[in-house]
């Protein structure tokens, strides 16, 4: 059986940002043509905290993925970092993935408790709260992605590839 996994980012926000890290990201693994999966991309999601949650959450009604991998830049990390929850209204939405199990022998990749409180964690929230809401097994993580450099980007790549292969 062939895992079908849908995989978001987001476009940019700020005049400054020439593009979205997370977009990039998404952009090279599209180009990975020997992965052993069915890989749906949803890239450039604006970033509005109504919009890009109706636009994942009907994709994933159309597609009804095994997998979901929703991607975010964060500006001021130095890593890939993993959201364990998301919050809206002090109501709290853990992912079911095991992300300690996930990343166990991976030093380069974090668990973060905090998605941010911007338009990243209002998507992971609706996602999770679909997922829940319609009793889904749907597999959703959320991976904040550092701001690609010529330095550092072999690596977030390598390190995101690891965190896919793991999931389905």
């Amino acid at each position: 059986m062939n895992t079908n996994i849908l995989l978001t980012s987001f476009d940019t926000w700020q005049p400054h940002q020439n593009s979205n890290s997370s977009d990039d990201l998404l952009a090279t693994i599209a180009q990975i043509k020997t992965l052993p999966y069915s890989m749906t991309f949803l890239r450039k999601l604006p970033v509005d905290f109504q919009e890009a949650p109706i636009l994942a959450i009907a994709k994933i009604n159309q597609l009804q993925p095994d997998t979901i991998i929703c991607c975010g830049m964060s500006e001021k990390a130095q890593q890939l970092t993993l959201e364990s929850c998301a919050c809206c209204d002090r109501h709290i939405l853990k992912t079911a993935v095991n992300l300690e199990h996930l990343i166990a022998d991976l030093s380069t990749i974090q668990i973060s408790n905090d998605a941010g409180k911007f338009v990243c964690e209002a998507l992971y929230y609706a996602v999770l709260k679909h997922l829940v809401d319609f009793r889904l097994s749907t597999k959703c993580i959320f991976v904040h992605v550092p701001i690609l450099t010529s330095e550092n980007a072999d690596k977030i790549v390598a390190d995101f590839l690891l965190i896919l292969n793991r999931l389905p």
